[in-house]
């Protein structure tokens, strides 16, 4: 699942574990040597641990120590041997155990031995390997169209549409994947996904009651637990939670004062590629509706030290609604507050201040401010 394991590296940050436990991955990958590097590379909370080693006859081993907790880890090819670079990668999870990995090829394409995690994560990408191809195929139809043949509202509808049944595809995999394993740790994962993409409370909370307790008692297991009621909090039909925060000039900014229109709390980040592919979407939404009671809040997601970046994204992607943000990246009180664990994400708020939609993305958008004021006529300057 290419679009979603990728973004998981940034939005899912592993819980702290105890170091008690000796791991080993060895494996032979071609006939690749000197300068040839193999990397690995996975996070524990705000730790991002690194090492490298350089190829011998296509071999390579890494020694460490872990917990009880698998970690979501990433082995990365380099045949120049000149730094991490994602375009010859494997996703492993670091384990109590022996991992072996062995390919004649591509890392990408080599087979994972190991304790039960790789176990169930092999069984897992082998769930979702089909829709990395139907990902890779609509990818391949895109960069095969002509640049008048991209400008066509008709075409940009059909792209939109065969994305969205992709990632629907690929997130009701999540769920199948949680629901038909309980006893994985692959299980938590593919929940973190799940919820980081827009599935609502009533179709998570399920899922992580049925998992094994001793999967729950996971730190990552009692973290997304605690986090269960501020998913029920911005579930589809309650009141969205208040905040205030400042803009782009320090001024304080409240979602209350938007009371009784229709705003959009529009969740993103300039150094968040999804996003701003996403925003000339949620642009032409705007200058089509923000005549007929309809608004934008942005929250941005940006770093303390990302406060020019912030701006210039604001300015490029010509976005001239009111934007809010207390730069504190994956802390940012605003996406805490609404359980926000992946970006770009929306909640759609009526004039009562109820949440009536979330996750609208391509056209869902400008088809849902449709549904509710009917289809507008095309703004000044607008295709």
């Amino acid at each position: 699942m290419k679009k979603f394991i990728s973004a998981a590296i940034a939005l899912l940050p592993l819980a702290a574990f105890a170091q008690d436990g000796a791991y080993i991955i060895k494996g032979k990958v071609g006939s690749f040597n000197a300068p040839a590097k193999m990397y690995l590379e996975y996070q524990v909370k705000d730790k991002v641990i690194k090492d490298s080693v350089v190829m011998k006859d296509g071999q390579f081993q890494f020694k460490g120590t872990t917990g009880d907790v698998p970690a979501v880890a990433y082995l990365v090819l380099n045949e120049k041997g000149d730094g991490l670079k994602f375009k010859d990668y494997k996703s492993i999870y670091v384990e109590k155990g022996e991992i072996n990995v062995n390919g004649s090829g591509k890392l990408a394409d080599a087979t994972v031995d190991g304790p039960k995690a790789n176990q169930d994560n092999v069984k897992y990408e082998a769930m979702t390997k089909a829709f990395d191809a139907d990902q890779d195929a609509l990818d391949a139809k895109i960069k095969a169209e002509t640049p008048e043949q991209k400008t066509s509202e008709a075409y940009q509808r059909e792209i939109s549409a065969a994305q969205k049944v992709i990632d629907d595809k690929q997130m009701n995999a999540n769920k199948v994947f949680a629901q038909q394993n309980p006893g994985s740790y692959i299980s938590m994962m593919a929940l973190e996904m799940y919820s980081a993409y827009g599935a609502d409370y009533a179709d998570i909370a399920p899922l992580y009651e049925a998992l094994a307790p001793e999967i729950k008692g996971t730190e990552q297991g009692k973290e997304f637990g605690a986090r269960l009621p501020k998913l029920k909090a911005v579930a589809l039909g309650e009141m969205a939670p208040l905040f205030t925060e400042a803009d782009t000039a320090g001024k304080m900014v409240s979602l209350q004062s938007f009371r009784g229109k229709y705003v959009l709390v529009d969740f993103w980040a300039s150094w968040c590629g999804p996003c701003r592919r996403e925003n000339p979407n949620v642009v032409k939404a705007f200058n089509e509706y923000k005549d007929k009671n309809f608004a934008i809040l942005g929250v941005s997601l940006d770093r303390e030290n990302g406060k020019q970046k912030w701006l210039d994204a604001i300015h490029k992607d010509k976005l001239t609604w009111t934007q809010v943000s207390d730069l504190h990246f994956w802390k940012s009180k605003e996406a805490d507050l609404y359980a926000v664990r992946g970006i770009p994400a929306n909640f759609l708020i009526d004039p009562n201040g109820k949440i009536i939609a979330k996750s609208l993305h391509g056209f869902e958008l400008e088809d849902k401010l449709a549904e509710i004021f009917g289809k507008a006529e095309p703004a000044s300057g607008s295709k």
